[in-house]
């Protein structure tokens, strides 16, 4: 045989390969309003880049008449692209070939393709769309998963990895999703849970169906396991886009900077934002977008623990992550939900360089027995570990109001913060001050004879005293008070000077945080 009929018959095995499950098996994939995994692949990345391997593998079972049956390219599709030419390594789980199920060389095509992003040093993403371990193939299955796990591992933090979820990702396989940094949702499509709504019938008699137990919207706004919620796949692919513009290929780089754009001021003033009073909410959102270039602003988990905002931002083209308390939600207090949300935010950008402004309006942590049954204690330690970890560029901006343990916990300089800004309006105190004068005068305002004129009175006091940011800073724990049109620019100046900041840590294998 000679050149050419041998290229003749690889055509003939790629066009068999490339036929996926079938026509039948497209024809229903598409009834449920979901893309085939090629055409996920060619949609979210950039035209004409990606380079597909592994296209001729095939699985190896042999019990229950595996042996018989050909699973093109074992249900799983890799390769190489870029998006806006940013190159990345990708994985597809093919529904329409045995439910995308996952068998021994299904796991060892996702585990080459994720060696190979770890080891180019580029992102990796990987879509999930797979009915779980292939059953005929038993504890190989579970041997495949166990081998994504601690490459999920081993990458975590030396290159961005994404997973995205377009169809059922149950059992097992929710935690390589887990272990990543940002999970992306499709409303109606995404499916994740450990068991699923037969088992958990059989085992403790509940009904429930599969989009209330692990749909895109109880992920988003509840459990807090998914970073990114979407209407529609091509949605979904153009946020994953936006993002990649954002993030760095790997731990060694910094993100591509962008031309330097003045924020949209006519729309977002500062001065017509943040109301006088500690007690009026306001969306922090809209400071961002004052501040931010061009008043762009990537929200991260925007569904979930919402009395904490981070994303990311560009200041001068460089990105930044933002932390901010959110006075609209709960006043903006640290509770369990939102403590874990900022400290995983926080522990990424610091894993890829991306320095942190913190905007800080706050009253403390949250009060109630049902917190502190639910660990506030160990939950909200994981905000001050993330913070006093934290290498990167530090910047901090005191808005209103930093009370109590949220005022340490929101990147203060006790917690290494590189510097820490207060606007004049700025209270900086144990408590606030109808607490704090119901405590340090109590006596006093007991035997008075018009106990509530005297509270009123030392609640003024108290205020007089510690409700501006002139007492911290005469300890030097503000580094200077100012206006709030001023704020972009010493923004810009704290990131421009710090730059190249450099710390030495304590020499350590790795520490403990509070898991």
């Amino acid at each position: 045989m000679g050149l050419k009929e041998k290229s003749s018959d690889l055509r003939q095995r790629m066009r068999n390969a490339l036929k996926g499950g079938g026509e039948k098996a497209i024809q229903k994939q598409k009834a449920t309003g979901k893309l085939t995994a090629r055409e996920r692949i060619l949609a979210l990345l950039d035209p004409g880049s990606f380079h597909e391997y592994d296209l001729f593998v095939e699985h190896a079972a042999k019990d229950f008449d595996m042996d018989k049956k050909y699973l093109p390219g074992d249900g799983v599709i890799t390769g190489t692209g870029t998006i806006y030419e940013h190159p990345v390594c990708i994985y597809a789980q093919d529904f329409t070939v045995a439910g995308g199920s996952l068998g021994w060389m299904h796991a060892k095509k996702i585990t080459k393709i994720m060696d190979h992003a770890l080891k180019l040093k580029v992102p990796l993403i990987g879509i999930n769309d797979s009915g779980g371990a292939r059953i005929q193939e038993g504890v190989n299955s579970l041997a495949g998963y166990g081998e994504i796990f601690f490459r999920n591992t081993l990458a975590s933090g030396v290159i961005p990895q994404i997973s995205v979820i377009l169809g059922p990702c149950a059992g097992g396989a929710v935690y390589s999703p887990a272990l990543t940094d940002f999970v992306f949702v499709v409303d109606k499509i995404s499916k994740m849970f450990i068991t699923g709504p037969e088992v958990i019938k059989t085992v403790i008699g509940e009904e429930i169906s599969m989009e209330e137990l692990g749909g895109a919207r109880v992920h988003c706004e509840t459990t807090g396991n998914a970073h990114f919620f979407a209407e529609s796949e091509q949605q979904c692919f153009d946020q994953i886009k936006e993002l990649i513009t954002y993030i760095p290929w790997n731990n060694t780089r910094k993100a591509q900077p962008f031309p330097a754009k003045e924020p949209k001021s006519k729309t977002f003033k500062l001065e017509d934002i943040v109301p006088d009073s500690p007690k009026e909410p306001y969306d922090v959102r809209d400071v961002i977008r004052a501040l931010v270039d061009d008043s762009e602003f990537l929200e991260v988990q925007e569904l979930f623990a919402q009395n904490i905002v981070v994303g990311f931002s560009r200041l001068n083209g460089q990105t930044v992550g933002i932390v901010a308390n959110q006075p609209m939600v709960l006043a903006g207090v640290l509770d369990v939900d939102s403590s874990d949300k900022a400290a995983r935010f926080i522990r990424f950008c610091d894993a890829f360089n991306v320095p942190l402004v913190t905007l800080v309006d706050l009253p403390g942590y949250l009060p109630g027995v049902d917190q502190e049954y639910a660990g506030v204690i160990r939950h909200g330690a994981k905000v001050l570990y993330a913070y006093s970890e934290a290498t990167v560029p530090k910047i901090t901006i005191i808005l209103r109001k930093a009370y109590g343990g949220g005022y340490i916990a929101m990147c203060s300089h006790h917690l290494r913060a590189d510097f820490v800004f207060a606007w004049p309006l700025a209270e900086i105190a144990v408590m606030g001050p109808e607490g704090a004068a119901n405590i340090v005068f109590r006596k006093e305002i007991a035997a008075a004879e018009n106990p509530d004129e005297v509270r009123r009175q030392k609640v003024e006091e108290y205020k007089a005293k510690f409700a501006n940011p002139y007492v911290a800073a005469a300890y030097g724990y503000i580094d200077a008070v100012i206006e709030p049109e001023e704020t972009r620019n010493m923004l810009l100046h704290a990131l421009q000077i710090s730059e190249e900041k450099t710390v030495r840590m304590p020499e350590k294998k790795h520490g403990v945080p509070p898991f």
